[in-house]
């Protein structure tokens, strides 16, 4: 999948924004989260080499559980990296509804795009806004979100595919 980067920015938030806009009971979970996060030094150096030609867009939910810790990490990362962080948030799950998961709005349209079922869902992109990577709720080949990012990263530089192309606008 590709997106058009500067589109994308203009429908999300930076990381930053979205934790400082976070409404209570939901803020002080992910800031105390955040508070205590230590990112594996090693993979913040690589994920620096990658900081000006990679950015994450993650999709979030304040109420979501395995969100604040994923959201928190990757505030930190970005940080400590300087790679852009880009936040759908506000998502809300439709009860009322059998055929859609999410209700549109609050949550962007955006997640019928990009398919999201569950989250927090971490898209990792490339300078050409082609996706070259996700992570679903957590990492799932590595201990830690910084070090499953290095992996992505570096498995995108050894194998460079076609992108199908979505536009966001």
């Amino acid at each position: 999948m590709k997106v058009n980067r500067p589109e994308v920015e203009k429908r999300t938030v930076s990381i930053n924004d979205y934790l400082n806009n976070l409404k209570e009971p939901f803020r002080q979970r992910f800031f105390e989260v955040k508070r205590d996060y230590r990112p594996d030094k090693e993979s913040t150096t690589r994920l620096k080499e990658y900081a000006n030609s990679h950015f994450i867009v993650v999709f979030s939910g304040d109420w979501c559980t395995d969100c604040a810790p994923v959201i928190a990490a990757l505030a930190v990362i970005n940080e400590v990296t300087g790679m852009e962080v880009r936040v759908f948030g506000g998502l809300k799950k439709d009860a009322l509804s059998y055929a859609f998961k999410w209700r549109i709005p609050p949550s962007p349209p955006e997640v019928n795009t990009f398919g999201v079922d569950k989250i927090p869902l971490v898209l990792v992109f490339n300078d050409k806004g082609e996706q070259i990577g996700r992570i679903v709720e957590k990492p799932k080949h590595m201990p830690t979100i910084e070090q499953e990012l290095v992996e992505i990263l570096n498995r995108s530089t050894l194998f460079s595919g076609n992108a199908n192309t979505t536009t966001i606008r």
